[in-house]
């Protein structure tokens, strides 16, 4: 089992380069373990709260084209967990949407792959994840132990844990993955691939990690603000390899 620190230290800054429509119904199911409820448009309610956290637990979670999932949290929620256990991997190819500045945590074991159209509008930063558990001071928020109800903890996370042969992300989004001034971006997973991707930070920190293989093919991290004295940090982190290719 690895552990990763979450908000690690950063190593490079600046820019890394290689190279009203009505909404379409996601394909986002509660698996029943937390107080979550969908609405047939994609918005997100309820869930379990502790303190500023709030959990929600699925057994299903994908965003087709043109579609969104639209965590409906209230405004004072600092971190939003969310965990997909029903051993799908999660297709996003439209909006993330939460409110106010909470920060959005994905976590799917099975794999996470961002298509062309996915987007964010938060107003924190995200978290994407293939680890199977979020670990915090107190316990841990686990994707393959759903038959236990999750740990509701009012405490921040200070890790992630990951089986063998976790699942991978590929990132194929354009410039609409992006978050909000000053907030970050993180991708943690066994093997990260940019295929054409892109991430933005504008002032805040992007943080790209896996256990195995990073493949960044035309892909682009932009940490950049106007000033860019303000520009964020760029950590890339792989234990077997990264590989930087631009296909012309």
């Amino acid at each position: 089992m690895t552990m990763l620190k979450l908000f690690s230290a950063v190593t490079t800054s600046g820019v890394l380069a290689f190279g009203c429509v009505i909404p379409v119904a996601a394909q986002v199911i509660p698996d029943g373990t937390t107080d979550t409820t969908v609405d047939v448009d994609g918005t997100i309610n309820n869930g379990d709260r502790a303190g500023g956290n709030l959990f929600h637990s699925f057994s299903e979670f994908s965003v087709p084209t043109g579609g969104r999932a639209f965590f409906d949290n209230a405004v004072d929620i600092v971190n939003i967990f969310s965990r997909v256990t029903g051993g799908n991997i999660s297709n996003i190819d439209g909006i993330l949407r939460a409110n106010g500045t909470a920060n959005l945590f994905l976590l799917n074991p099975a794999g996470i792959i961002f298509g062309e159209n996915a987007s964010l509008d938060i107003g924190g930063s995200f978290f994407g994840s293939t680890a199977d558990s979020i670990i915090f001071p107190d316990g841990e928020f686990s994707a393959l132990d759903a038959d236990n109800p999750p740990v509701l903890t009012i405490n921040a996370p200070i890790g992630l844990n990951f089986r063998e042969n976790a699942g991978d992300i590929i990132n194929r989004s354009g410039f609409g993955f992006q978050v909000q001034g000053g907030q970050s971006i993180s991708l943690e997973a066994e093997n990260i691939s940019f295929e054409g991707g892109s991430v933005t930070a504008p002032g805040g920190d992007v943080t790209i990690a896996a256990n195995k293989t990073i493949d960044l093919v035309n892909g682009n991290i932009n940490t950049t603000t106007f000033d860019e004295s303000n520009a964020g940090n760029v950590l890339i982190q792989a234990g077997l390899g990264i590989k930087l290719t631009r296909v012309c």
